[in-house]
């Protein structure tokens, strides 16, 4: 008998269950953040008509756009109209002009599904991944006052996935093509082309985007790419020295004064909503290569990791679903790819393997009494200690071997001596330990002894609870 052998294709994250319930720990810290500061949750379709997801920008897009076909239309030759969605902003776009007239505006909506993208195969690129996104959809108009809410929502999540001290970069796209108009470089195309530079600029160092940027493609003088440079090189240290940069910048057009103007209420308001000025600053050089920013953008880097870049990002965009609908659906948002990210922090170290959800094993001492076994676990279940029950007969250590292993931390057993007392016996086996409680006290020692484990942090995980090592 012949074999096909067994294996995934590149770009995808298989994990092993402590792994993935690292993972899941990382995205329902993420789900609880959205929820906490409002945002309401939907879903949409894996597979879009393909025309729908093409509508973005085309180009690069169009080569790492999966399309879906049936194997009859395979078959006729016919070309798809179905595609896996490479983002979750597309889909938000369609999903808001289908049901405009259903949904209350501002519409506050967050969305965590994988994603699917052609990329090339190699090392931390993925072809299916987890993306958590929030945003915030205006009907007309939107104020930028919500663009300050959304680094508020950065920094809760990642101080309780305490993964290490990080900061919300700031910028401001207006604030950028205002420079750009006071250098003269007003044609939106070449803007563009720069912006997608500068914003190559902390990974690729300014040596570099200097000898992009004095090529002949964009026709730049050498004293124009100096005064674009030491612009885009800004950076604040502190809540008071970003408002002294922001009020040194000679704001001589429309644009430079708004984009003045918005990043300081931005600025103003993120304090009040409780983010430590620590983890906040301007830096000049973000700009998003998406082409659809037009206010204000985010990036979020771990300080001690610059290497990973951006943890999370985005910004504010003026019309979502233009080409869906004649509304005018201003919005701010954000992206987490949260597969990447938690294959990043692995790499880096910053990981730590989950722990089982199983908090209780109870042993089988005989096979006679095993529905004896099987009411004490329903018991257990029905006051909410997760529990398994050996179903197997074997000899009690091989069990608690298999609790070590399977990662359980407490083994209950009733054999004939603690039904004669009426008691149950309860190896801890974290600390090497075994004592016995009455039965009718059971529930309330392990849900102490449970309790006392998450508060000491020795335990599995619970919800609340960090993914990732401080």
């Amino acid at each position: 008998m012949s074999f096909t052998k067994a294996r995934t294709m590149p770009g995808v994250m298989e994990l092993l269950p402590l792994d993935q319930i690292a993972l899941q720990n990382l995205l329902d810290t993420v789900r609880r953040n959205f929820e906490r500061f409002g945002f309401l949750p939907i879903e949409t379709p894996a597979i879009e008509f393909s025309n729908v997801l093409l509508t973005k920008s085309g180009g690069e897009t169009e080569r790492q756009v999966y399309f879906v076909q049936s194997t009859g239309s395979l078959k006729q030759g016919e070309v798809p109209e179905l595609a896996l969605r490479f983002d979750l902003t597309v889909p938000l776009a369609r999903y808001v002009a289908e049901h405009e007239a259903q949904l209350t505006f501002p519409f506050r909506r967050y969305q965590m599904q994988r994603v699917y993208r052609g990329e090339s195969a190699q090392r931390g690129r993925f072809r299916e991944f987890y993306q958590c996104d929030i945003d915030v959809i205006g009907k007309d108009a939107l104020s930028v006052r919500f663009d300050a809410e959304i680094p508020a929502v950065i920094h809760s999540i990642f101080s309780e996935l305490k993964i290490g001290a990080f900061t919300i970069q700031l910028n401001n796209r207006k604030l950028l093509r205002g420079f750009f108009e006071q250098q003269g470089i007003a044609d939106n195309q070449q803007q563009m082309l720069i912006l997608r530079e500068v914003d190559k600029l902390d990974k690729r160092g300014p040596g570099r985007v200097r000898e992009t940027l004095t090529s002949a493609d964009f026709g730049l003088s050498a004293e124009a790419v100096d005064a674009i440079l030491a612009f885009v090189g800004t950076r604040s240290s502190g809540h008071q020295d970003a408002l002294a940069k922001l009020a040194a910048i000679a704001a001589d057009n429309e644009s430079l004064r708004v984009g003045v103007a918005e990043l300081r209420e931005v600025l103003e308001l993120v304090r009040a909503f409780g983010v430590p000025e620590t983890n906040y600053a301007l830096n000049f050089s973000i700009a998003r290569g998406l082409d659809y920013y037009t206010g204000t953008v985010y990036e979020t880097t771990l300080d001690a990791h610059p290497e990973i870049g951006s943890i999370c990002s985005g910004g504010r965009y003026e019309d979502l679903a233009s080409h869906y609908t004649r509304s005018k659906l201003p919005g701010v948002g954000i992206s987490i790819g949260a597969t990447r990210l938690f294959w990043q922090l692995q790499q880096a170290g910053l990981a730590r393997r989950g722990q089982s959800h199983v908090q209780v094993l109870v042993a089988q001492m005989d096979a006679a009494e095993l529905p004896r076994a099987l009411g004490l676990a329903t018991q257990l279940r029905m006051a909410g200690i997760n529990t398994e029950v050996q179903l197997e007969s074997k000899k009690l250590a091989r069990q608690f071997q298999y609790a070590d292993r399977a990662g359980i931390r407490f083994v209950v057993m009733q054999g004939a001596d603690e039904l004669a007392n009426g008691t149950v016996a309860v190896k801890d086996l974290r600390r090497g330990e075994q004592f016995a409680v009455a039965e009718a006290e059971l529930i309330k020692t392990l849900r102490v002894e449970i309790e006392q484990s998450r508060v000491m942090g020795d335990a599995a995980l619970p919800a609340a609870a960090a993914v990732v090592a401080p």
